[in-house]
């Protein structure tokens, strides 16, 4: 019988855990664009100031926004108290890419996760505010933002995963509103070259960064994505990639942020973090 009770308490502790998820909604002015920009902070159901969390920056894809994550997968709140860290789903525009636009001065996208966003973080949750416990992926468009920022950002951070990522840009030339934030492909021909993760990667040394790929083979973005996995294994650069069935739906992502944060969970709690 005090077995069947302690099981059972046990299992209501745990329950509510979860039910006390905190989810913030804050909105962070950008020096660099002008306007106040709103992000969502999940906190785990057990969040406490006596401890420090690391953090998973999660990218929204193109046309959408820093809520679409939490409305559509609710279930990524379990997954903050599942894993002790915090989530934050962070505004990119409609079709920022989630880069610094050389072109308009209001998509300034890059310098505010690196240089707005993460300090608010750092400075208003207890974050563990260093590059080891910080990693950052996202969807489609997310994906290619999660990995060029990590790529250009790897004092930032050192974990960094893409979800049937936008990984070559130079495939949706006339797609997305890419041009509207780089330029047109005919006329800025460097720029698309230089802002694609499958070229930016020629930059990285191995175990620079943990990553972590994902794409469904049916996806539209699946050759760019298995090309990126080809060439990161010539250059012998380690990392995680997983193809299996699936479209570029919010049923894959689904799934897929789970082995995502499996895979930074483990990342957190490896030995020797630099």
């Amino acid at each position: 019988m005090k077995r069947l009770i302690f099981v059972f308490v046990s299992f209501f502790l745990y329950l509510q855990a979860f039910s006390v998820i905190q989810v913030d909604t804050v909105s962070v002015f950008s020096v660099r664009m002008k306007k106040d920009i709103k992000n969502v902070v999940i906190k785990p159901g057990n969040y406490s100031e006596k401890k420090h969390y690391p953090v998973v920056y999660l990218l929204h894809g193109y046309s959408d926004n820093y809520a679409k994550w939490v409305k559509t997968v609710p279930s990524i709140k379990n997954l903050s108290t599942m894993y002790q860290l915090i989530i934050v789903c962070p505004d990119g525009g409609y079709n920022s890419w989630f880069m610094d636009s050389p072109i308009d001065s209001t998509s300034q996208y890059e310098t505010y996760i690196t240089k707005e966003l993460l300090p608010y973080i750092d400075a208003h949750y207890f974050t563990i505010p260093n590059r080891n416990a910080r990693a950052i992926t996202g969807l489609s468009m997310g994906g290619h933002g999660a990995l060029y920022i990590a790529i250009r950002n790897k004092n930032l951070f050192q974990d960094a995963g893409s979800m049937s990522g936008g990984v070559d840009l130079r495939s949706s030339v006339k797609e997305f509103d890419i041009a509207r934030r780089i330029g047109d492909y005919e006329t800025h021909r460097a720029e698309w070259d230089n802002r694609s993760v499958i070229n930016m990667v020629s930059s990285l040394k191995n175990n620079e960064l943990n990553l972590i790929i994902d794409c469904g083979v049916s996806d539209f973005f699946y050759q760019i994505n298995a090309a990126l996995h080809r060439r990161l294994m010539a250059m012998n650069i380690n990392h995680d990639y997983i193809e299996r069935p699936g479209t570029h739906s919010w049923d894959y992502w689904a799934n897929s942020i789970q082995y995502q944060m499996l895979f930074f969970d483990r990342c957190f709690h490896q030995p020797n973090r630099k």
